[in-house]
């Protein structure tokens, strides 16, 4: 190990970590606090999957269930919203002076003698080199949403992102899908005005709808404020309309000035592909008590390893993922430093 410092020593750092969301964050805090030289990397900005939320949303849990580092977050109200979530993770950040690297994309990680390689992209279109002993892969699932795989899915009048509904006043839209996203996308669309229809596969909403949320929507589709196609998918995606197709196979034609297919996301873990992780049948990969995964060295934090179960995996327990793995690290080098001896 080194100095309580985020520099390497001959440009080999004691732990790389691929992130900078609230785990990547807390990785990076328990690295520092254990004298572990270390690096974040993120292909976006700090917390870029926050960012990207819907610009008025409210987190489902409290502020000190969010808090990373011991250093408080202090709202205004119940629940933190974005706004309160980018201030609070960009100011621990900047407090504890973490040495994070932006918009520089880990597109390739393998093996090698000092632990492992990590090809970076920067920007520009720059590549580079790290090298680490250990690495912790905290990238969640927010960047990669499941396609639906139809024609028209990528129109530029379709997106996989929700942020506000304020230009959709008096627009037709449609919203795909039936869980947290959907939900509040189609309640602040219908707010701002816009004519909405939900298409959900399934014969009624997700129950794990957030428990204020779904009665509200519940009620609009009720008086009809809210249209919802059940049992149904949409097919065909054109520039002013729908094709839907039901249960029993008959269709018909959705009048769309927009679509927002919020069905869901999935970790992207393409970089990781050559060193072939043991995986469980549903997706997620199979990981140690420490969050190792089944290659000695390499740990993966948060929802990144939970494929099939993202549902499960939230900032409040992948901190704690974090926190474990960088313990196990500090006692991985440790114990090797001392057989050098």
């Amino acid at each position: 190990m080194n100095s309580n410092d985020a520099s390497s020593q001959n440009g080999l750092f004691d732990v790389a970590i691929v992130g900078a969301g609230p785990v990547g964050l807390a990785a990076a805090i328990s690295c520092k606090r254990a004298g572990l030289s270390y690096v974040v990397l993120d292909k976006g900005c700090v917390v870029n999957a926050i960012f990207d939320y819907p610009t008025y949303m409210t987190f489902f849990t409290t502020a000190p269930e969010l808090e990373i580092g011991n250093h408080p977050m202090v709202t205004g109200h119940d629940k933190p919203d974005r706004k309160d979530a980018l201030m609070y993770y960009r100011l621990v950040a900047q407090r504890e002076q973490l040495n994070i690297r932006q918009y520089a994309e880990v597109t390739r990680l393998h093996a090698a003698p000092a632990g492992f390689t990590l090809e970076v992209e920067g920007e520009g279109g720059e590549m580079g080199v790290v090298e680490a002993r250990r690495v912790i892969v905290a990238t969640g699932y927010y960047d990669n949403p499941l396609q639906l795989g139809i024609p028209g899915e990528d129109a530029e009048n379709v997106s996989h992102y929700y942020t506000e509904g304020h230009p959709f006043w008096r627009l037709n839209v449609t919203v795909i899908g039936a869980g947290n996203s959907a939900a509040d996308a189609a309640l602040d669309l219908w707010r701002s005005g816009a004519n909405v229809t939900m298409v959900v596969r399934a014969p009624e909403l997700k129950s794990t709808i957030k428990y204020w949320v779904r009665p509200d929507l519940e009620n609009r589709i009720k008086e009809g404020s809210i249209k919802a196609i059940f049992e149904s998918q949409v097919v065909e995606i054109h520039p002013e309309h729908l094709l839907v197709q039901h249960q029993d196979g008959s269709t018909e034609t959705l009048p769309t000035h927009f679509t927002f297919a919020l069905t869901g996301y999935r970790p992207k873990l393409d970089f990781l592909e050559e060193l072939k992780l043991a995986t469980h049948p549903d997706q997620c990969l199979v990981l140690g008590g420490a969050h190792e995964s089944s290659v000695p060295g390499l740990f993966v934090a948060g929802s990144a390893g939970y494929a099939g179960k993202t549902n499960q995996v939230f900032i409040e327990n992948g901190r704690i993922h974090a926190e474990q793995a960088v313990a196990e690290i500090a006692r991985q080098l440790e114990a090797r430093e001392a057989a050098l001896v």
